[in-house]
C-alpha cells in the first residue's frame, strides 16, 4: 500500500469500543499528579517516562499504582480530559470506556455518583471542544471476587441510562469463573444495560463460550482465542457476538509473538464482527492511529475494510438509536 493510501486509512473517523478508563492515563498525566500529592511512583515508570511492567500479572500491579493517585472527582474529571484530547486527536469520533467503582468511591453509591458526575461533565466538554463522543460501560473487577461485584452491578443498575449504558468485567482471567458473577450481570441486565465480559484473552476458547453461556452477554473484550476452537467461531457468527480486539494490547502482553500471528484477520474471514480498540493504549504504546497503519500493513486492510469495521463497531455500540445514528452519519464517506 503507497503511503498516501496509508495515510488516509489512518486519518479515518474511528470507533472505539474497549478502552480502560485509567488504562489510558498518559503516563506524564499520572506522574505530575503523584508529585502533587507526594506519592512516590517511580516504581511505576521506565527511564523514558513510559510504563513498566514484565507480564500481565505486573501489569495489573503497575495499573492499580497508576490508579491509586486518582483519588477525588476532580482528578477524574482532568484524567477524562486528558484522554478525550488524545482520543479526539487520533480520529475517533465516538468511544466507550470501562469505569470501576471500585476505583471511584470504593464500591459506595454516593461517591460513585460524585465521580460520574465529574467524568460525565468533562466528557460534554470534550464533545463541545473536539467533538468526541464517550458513554460509559461501568465494569466489575474480577480478580476482587464475586461479591466485590455485586455493589459494582448496584453502582450500574442506579446510573444506567443515556450515559452509563453497559456493564462488563475486566481483571484476570484465571481468577473465578463467568458463572459466580450471574448475579451482578443479571442485576445490570434487569436495569436496561447491555452487557460485555473480558474472555479469550488468556482463558483460552472455553473462556468465551462459558462467558457467553453464563452470562449473557452480547459482546466479548478480546475474544481472540475463540480462533482455537472453530465451532466457537461458528456460534460468534450465528449469535452476532462482537469481539472488542485489542491487536496491539495482544502483542505487548505476548499473547501473540506477532501481529502477522494475531488470528483478527481469521476471525473476520470467517464472518465474526470484529472491531479494533487499544485497550490501555500508554501502556502499550499505541493509539488508534497506530493500530490502523499495523493491521494495514500486517494485513493489506484498506479504506474498505476499516470503513466496514468502524460501522460494525457503530452498531454494536451501547449508546442510544439517536447516537448511534450520528456516528454513522459521521463515518460515511464522500
Amino acid at each position: 500500500m503507497d503511503e498516501d493510501r496509508l495515510d488516509r486509512v489512518v486519518r479515518l473517523p474511528k470507533v472505539e469500543l474497549h478502552l480502560h478508563h485509567e488504562g489510558a492515563a498518559p503516563p506524564a498525566f499520572i506522574k505530575g499528579l503523584a508529585q502533587e500529592k507526594s506519592v512516590d511512583l517511580s516504581s511505576a515508570f521506565a527511564p523514558d517516562g513510559s510504563y513498566a511492567f514484565r507480564d500481565f500479572v505486573h501489569f495489573l500491579r503497575v495499573y492499580e499504582a497508576a490508579t491509586s493517585v486518582l483519588e477525588t472527582p476532580e482528578d477524574y474529571a482532568r484524567l477524562t480530559s486528558a484522554i478525550l484530547e488524545e482520543s479526539a486527536a487520533n480520529d475517533v469520533i465516538y468511544c466507550e470506556t470501562f469505569l470501576s467503582p471500585d476505583f471511584c468511591g470504593g464500591g459506595d453509591l454516593g461517591a460513585w455518583r460524585e465521580y460520574l458526575h465529574a467524568i460525565r461533565d468533562a466528557a460534554e466538554k470534550a464533545e463541545q471542544t473536539h467533538g468526541i463522543i464517550l458513554r460509559g460501560i461501568v465494569t466489575c473487577i474480577r480478580h476482587l471476587g464475586p461479591e466485590r461485584a455485586k455493589p459494582a452491578a448496584r453502582c450500574a443498575a442506579e446510573t444506567a441510562g443515556d450515559w452509563i449504558v453497559g456493564f462488563g468485567m475486566a481483571g484476570d482471567e484465571s481468577r473465578g469463573k463467568p458463572k459466580d458473577f450471574t448475579y451482578s450481570f443479571d442485576m445490570a441486565r434487569e436495569a436496561g444495560l447491555r452487557l460485555t465480559a473480558h474472555a479469550g484473552e488468556w482463558g483460552g476458547a472455553t473462556s468465551v463460550r462459558d462467558a457467553l453461556q453464563d452470562l449473557r452477554v452480547e459482546r466479548i473484550g478480546h475474544g481472540v482465542h475463540a480462533i482455537d476452537d472453530l465451532s466457537l467461531v461458528d456460534m460468534l457468527v450465528e449469535k452476532g457476538i462482537t469481539l472488542e480486539i485489542c491487536p496491539g494490547s495482544n502483542v505487548a502482553l505476548k499473547v501473540y509473538p506477532s501481529l502477522a500471528a494475531h488470528p483478527i484477520e481469521k476471525l473476520r474471514q470467517r464472518g465474526v464482527n470484529v472491531t479494533v480498540s487499544t485497550d490501555d493504549p500508554p501502556f502499550f504504546h499505541s493509539t488508534m492511529r497506530d493500530e490502523y497503519r499495523n493491521l494495514a500493513e500486517t494485513f493489506g486492510w484498506d479504506e474498505d475494510v476499516f470503513a466496514k469495521i468502524n460501522e460494525t463497531a457503530a452498531r454494536s455500540a451501547f449508546c442510544d438509536e439517536d447516537t448511534r445514528r450520528r456516528v454513522l452519519k459521521r463515518l460515511e464517506r464522500p
